[in-house]
Order: C-alpha cells, then structure tokens, then sequence
C-alpha cells in the first residue's frame, strides 16, 4: 500500500511505544474493513495525519468545530468525498484522506476504566477515527452498528479482541 502517515507526536505521549508502526497497522486495518479496500491496492498515494495531542488540544477543536467544549477520545477531519475514495484504483495525484487528532489523557482514562494498555485503546481509536476519514458515523443506529462490526473485524486483524464484549 502507498500509505502515507505523517504522525506528530505530543512529548506526553510515551516516546518509546511504536505510534508510528501502530498507527500504520491500525489505518491499514480499518481500510480492509472499509467499503474501500482498494485504498490498499491502488498506485494512489493515500495521505493522512495522526495527532497524538493533549487534551487541551483537543478541547479547542472540540468547541471549535464541533460546539462541545469539552476533550473528546479522538476527532476527525475527512479531506475527501465518497466519489474520490470509489475512484481511487487508478492513478492519480495523493488522496488525502485527512486528519484524525488523539486526546491523550481521556485516551489513558478510558483505557484505565477498561483495564487495558493504553496502547490497545489508542489503536481502537485510530481505528474508529480512520473509518470516519473513509466516511463511516454513528448516528443512527443502523450506522453504529456497521461502524463497530467494522472496527472489531479491523481490531481483530490486528490481533486486538473485541473492545465492545464485556464478560460478566
């Protein structure tokens, strides 16, 4: 796959844990588990940026774009339309699927609160916010269902159970 990540890194996000390679892994899973596997096959250079920020950060962009003034786990901002990812198997200038933005310390509570490494968590994430980038919401029920079935066979690729089956 002709995949560029341009990941940048916040120094509170543990420097010696691999993001750029989890990024990579988590982005190519969700694509195989997209309506747009071919992202994976095509000549196209397919751009994306992973901001693993504060949450401070996060909290700005949140009431900027989204009118919540609070951090959220994870945002995202698509760069292009469904047409441009249907007619991406031929050559052509990058597609840019856009942005995704990580909050670092609602990303450490939530995975404490699930009693697993952060790391996994933030994989999920990166899961979740690169099906947006393809398209994918939760609005409606139908919708969320799709995008966790997505997310769970893309996690699953990556050797991570699923995150929504809780034992009793």
């Amino acid at each position: 796959m002709m995949l560029d990540i341009v990941l940048d890194a916040d120094p509170e996000w543990d420097s010696s844990t691999g993001w750029d390679e989890l990024a990579a892994k988590a982005v190519t899973a969700a694509i195989a588990e997209s309506a747009f596997p071919q992202l994976a096959k095509g000549p196209r250079v397919v751009e994306l940026s992973v901001r693993l920020a504060g949450d401070e950060e996060v909290r700005k962009l949140n009431a900027k774009w989204r009118g919540k003034d609070k951090p959220t786990n994870v945002l995202s901002f698509p760069m292009s339309e469904a047409d441009e990812l249907y007619d991406s198997s031929g050559p052509g200038p990058e597609l840019m699927l856009g942005d995704m933005i990580l909050a670092r310390g609602v990303c450490v509570r939530e995975a404490e609160e699930k009693a697993i490494p952060v790391e996994r968590h933030a994989a999920h994430l990166m899961v979740h916010g690169t099906l947006h980038l393809l398209g994918y919401d939760h609005g409606d029920d139908d919708a969320a269902a799709d995008m966790e079935s997505r997310e769970v066979r893309a996690l699953a690729r990556m050797g991570i159970a699923d995150p929504y089956f809780e034992t009793c």
